[in-house]
């Protein structure tokens, strides 16, 4: 039998690990690599009722947004943190579009309780305005 992704040339089709666009976005690349994340960690941050949002300029000539999305433990289990990482994400495409700057990277971090509860239009406020501080 054989996979349902299978290639001609023998190469699978399978997920790299490297940054993807995300859907519906063509600016916004997804962070993947856990050394991406680690560097932002290092840069600046600002904290809002919903939300960690950490920027690190890249500084090499590339025009997009890359943006990473986290949740720990702390949050919930795996559904109240997949249901976060999902809020962030569509916060991200509505937000960083419009206010990001090229050439930064982005990680979002969920907080316990508040992201997933809080009212998405107040969860988009709050990306507004950590990216107004950031850059500001």
């Amino acid at each position: 039998m054989t996979p349902p992704v299978a290639s001609v040339d023998g190469i699978s089709a399978k997920d790299t690990g490297g940054p993807t666009a995300v859907s519906s976005c063509p600016g916004l690349i997804v962070l993947r690599k856990r050394s991406d994340f680690l560097a932002a960690a290092r840069a600046r941050r600002q904290g809002t009722a919903s939300m960690m949002v950490q920027a690190r300029a890249r500084n090499d000539d590339d025009p997009t947004i890359r943006v990473g999305f986290t949740c720990s433990k702390k949050v919930g289990n795996a559904v109240a943190r997949n249901r976060a990482k999902r809020r962030l994400r569509e916060a991200a495409r509505a937000v960083l579009t419009r206010d990001g700057q090229a050439g930064y990277d982005y990680v979002l971090i969920g907080r316990a309780e508040s992201t997933a509860a809080r009212p998405f239009e107040a969860l988009k406020g709050d990306l507004s305005y950590a990216l107004r501080k950031l850059h500001g």
